[in-house]
């Protein structure tokens, strides 16, 4: 099938900075001079605008695109519900401390059917709340298949595989250790160039995430703005049979589709602050304590909202003095779903949270290191080590109450029974009243 213009995957532009203005045309003089919707803009081109905010948010959180394309995206059948894919009925509000064993590949699951909701809070339909899930597919989405969520951006964490994200705007390749962004809206198809792919997703129906301030941190540190990458334009112009395109939307959690008969794929050029991008985990620069106690965990906030962040536990000294290095014991006013890309989390060494695993701990849900984990730390060497090489933990943190599926919950088979038994309560007592 012809395709013009077709970028190698794994190219990308460099932002001048996160959230910053971006542009991007596959053939010159595609972009227009001035007016955003001239009469007639080059090439015989549709101009079309995908609006991420209201018209009239602020300035710095405006977040609108110009893409000039083919055809329109109007140039498509009614979308009808889809029953093939299974929507959650109800989320259990629980205070159970939870952890899952690594959830499993589905060989012939492709990115839309593999999706499976852990958690969740609030609505979509009312752009409130969250929405936690796992994907693990097995099989790239068929030909002519293209995928978006009405109800969010989608932060994607890869744990296993490779992703080869095809959207209108150009390619994203996302290997593990990478994240990638999908924000709400934005048509895409997932094709697996390495076999199987498994990871993680937050979706966040309020808003869009951004970089942290960093106060007397200053002016670097954690996720610089010039590590993330945004795609560059491509498009496909070959014509297509009636209804031969596919178009699947995740709509207040349920999944329709319609037909067409063109490619969503067929942006030639784009300009604006509305589009998808990718970071490398590698490339956070930690910062920590260089004397005693250590820092709340928002020091390791990559990218954040009011509804959730997004922390990474990545490899870093620990050189404080007559501290108790791993994580103390806590109660939280926030929710706080972890999950393993690769390698031990060095506060849980007992073995139970593996790669592809996951766990919940919600609001004011007591959690901390385990037994194992306290004895070591509590007799530790204070001397400087590097903690977590070859490893790479994250978490989805939110203040508000996480609901869990069936799916989760039962379904899966993948929750741990006996989590607080082998964690917390063998912990012994220390005390010893003074004489």
């Amino acid at each position: 099938m012809p395709v013009t213009n077709f970028s190698f995957p794994d190219k990308y532009q460099y932002l001048n900075g996160f959230g910053s203005y971006h542009e991007s045309e596959a053939i010159p003089d595609t972009l227009p001079i001035g007016a955003n919707s001239p009469q007639r803009p080059n090439h015989g081109l549709y101009a079309e605008k995908l609006s991420g905010t209201s018209f009239t948010a602020p300035r710095s959180e405006n977040l609108q695109t110009w893409v000039y394309r083919i055809l329109p995206s109007a140039a498509h059948l009614p979308f009808e519900l889809d029953t093939s894919y299974e929507t959650p009925k109800t989320l259990h509000q629980i205070p159970r401390q939870l952890r899952w064993d690594p959830f499993d590949l589905d060989d012939k699951a492709d990115w839309v059917h593999s999706l499976k909701q852990l958690g969740g809070v609030g609505s979509p339909a009312t752009k409130t709340g969250l929405g936690i899930f796992i994907y693990a597919a097995g099989a790239s989405m068929p030909p002519q298949q293209a995928f978006h969520s009405s109800d969010g951006d989608m932060l994607v964490v890869v744990q296993h595989g490779v992703l080869d994200i095809q959207t209108e705007l150009g390619h994203l390749l996302v290997r593990p250790n990478e994240i990638a962004v999908l924000p709400r809206g934005i048509k895409y198809r997932v094709d697996l160039p390495s076999g199987p792919s498994r990871g993680y997703i937050l979706e966040l129906h309020a808003g869009h995430f951004k970089l942290p301030e960093l106060g007397p941190i200053g002016s670097n540190g954690l996720a610089n703005a010039r590590d993330f990458q945004a795609p560059v334009a491509c498009f496909d112009d070959a014509e297509y049979a009636p209804g031969s395109w596919t178009v699947f939307n995740k709509y207040d959690n349920q999944m329709f589709s319609a037909t067409q008969s063109h490619t969503p794929f067929d942006v030639v050029g784009w300009h604006g602050l509305y589009y998808p991008y990718k970071y490398d985990l590698g490339r956070f620069n930690t910062i920590g304590s260089t004397s005693f106690d250590h820092p709340d965990p928002s020091i390791f906030t990559v990218l954040t909202n009011p509804t959730a962040d997004f922390v990474i536990f990545p490899p870093r000294w620990l050189v404080q003095e007559d501290t108790f290095r791993p994580p103390w014991y806590h109660r939280n006013t926030m929710s706080e779903f972890m999950g393993l890309v690769m390698g031990e989390y060095d506060a849980k060494t007992g073995g139970g949270f593996r790669a592809a695993g996951a766990s919940l701990h919600n609001v004011m849900s007591a959690h901390g290191p385990d037994a194992d984990a306290h004895e070591k730390a509590s007799a530790a060497d204070l001397k400087p080590v590097k903690v977590g090489e070859g490893s790479m933990a994250f978490m989805f943190e939110s203040p508000l109450m996480i609901g869990v599926t069936d799916w989760a919950l039962e379904l899966c088979r993948k929750v741990q029974p006996k989590y607080n038994a082998e964690s917390w309560v063998p912990l012994k007592r220390h005390f010893k009243r003074p004489e």
